[in-house]
């Protein structure tokens, strides 16, 4: 018999900013994500049957065959949402040892999700956060699809382990999960003892970290019977740049 899941410790939409101020994370219920994003729930749903179309991640260094994965980015300036050329995702080893110092392409969310009437909120309104933090900037934004599934029998949505994506903030949106156990999210102060587990089952739960204040990983997930899978939306933002080696050689 598994474990019952632990419960979501959601934080209300006012005490949002103060909660991410104070420790650097913050977990939005599915309603007050949507009333973050200006959105529905009835067009936050719209999205999900893209996550049935996408391609494996050719790029997992552990052999595995569990991820499906599409990426794309954009620069959000002023209140407009810039879709740039596709590029590369890349992180240096220091913030992901198994995938670190890889230019690793992926094939770009398809169109018809960046045109749907959510999408464009839901990019905007995380920058206006951050910038309601850190000031008003240019903020420079990476937004993948994954899919987690149980090909191997078991799937990792972190095969690094815990870990700081090298960025200013990170968002974790909870897209759906179905046939599977396990997925708990972990989060842990960088310099100190804190922290917090908790497993997200609702459809557009959504976790909002501070990157240089936390570090973050999500187990395993096994299959109940058969196959299963957990969708999610991860979404960074970052000032000054896109994250790349010409970045950090400089």
């Amino acid at each position: 018999m598994s474990e019952p899941a632990l419960a979501v410790p959601t934080t209300s939409l006012a005490a949002l900013g103060a909660a991410l101020a104070e420790r650097g994370h913050a977990v939005l219920a599915p309603a007050d994500f949507a009333r973050f994003a200006a959105t529905s729930i009835a067009e936050l749903d719209a999205l999900r049957p893209s996550w049935d179309a996408l391609p494996p991640d050719v790029h997992l260094r552990d052999g595995g065959r569990y991820r499906r994965r599409r990426h794309s980015s954009f620069v959000v300036e002023n209140g407009a949402v810039r879709l740039v050329p596709q590029r590369a995702h890349w992180q240096p080893v220091e913030y992901n040892a198994l995938h670190g110092g890889l230019e690793r392409w992926f094939e770009p969310i398809d169109a018809s999700v960046l045109t749907a009437p959510a999408w464009r909120r839901i990019v905007l309104a995380f920058a206006e956060l951050a910038s309601a933090l850190k000031s008003a900037q240019p903020w420079f934004v990476e937004a993948h699809q994954f899919r987690i599934d149980t090909t191997d029998g078991i799937g990792r949505p972190t095969p690094e382990g815990a870990h700081r994506d090298g960025v200013d903030f990170v968002a974790v949106v909870l897209v759906g999960r179905e046939g599977i156990k396990g997925g708990e999210t972990r989060v842990f102060a960088v310099d100190g003892p804190s922290g917090l587990r908790f497993t997200m089952l609702e459809p557009w739960t959504t976790l909002v970290l501070d990157d240089a204040r936390v570090i973050h990983e999500s187990t395993p997930i096994q299959p109940l019977e058969g196959y299963g899978h957990r969708d999610t939306l991860v979404l960074t933002y970052r000032a000054g740049a896109f994250q790349g080696p010409s970045v950090a050689a400089t």
